[in-house]
């Protein structure tokens, strides 16, 4: 390797470590861990049910759309020649 992918490969360990210092000095004081922001987050997550009516339009429009998708057959090609 080049000293100069060297002198990169060091800076970012160096980086890393300097990054990580926090979080792993807390730890070794023995400070309690907090709970993650995302899992704190999806605890107050909740499921709103909607309208039947309003997913029956969705699933129809989508299928209508599907429909009207142009469609290609290899085996049609062939035929046209």
């Amino acid at each position: 390797m080049s000293l100069f992918a060297v002198v990169l490969l060091a800076a970012a360990v160096l980086l890393l470590a300097v990054a990580e210092w926090p979080r792993r000095a807390a730890r070794r004081r023995g400070a309690p861990r907090r709970k993650r922001g995302r899992a704190r987050r999806r605890a107050r997550l909740h499921v709103i049910e909607g309208d039947s009516d309003e997913s029956d339009d969705f699933a129809r429009s989508v299928e209508r759309d599907l429909a009207s998708l142009p469609t290609y057959d290899p085996h049609d090609a062939d035929k046209r020649r």
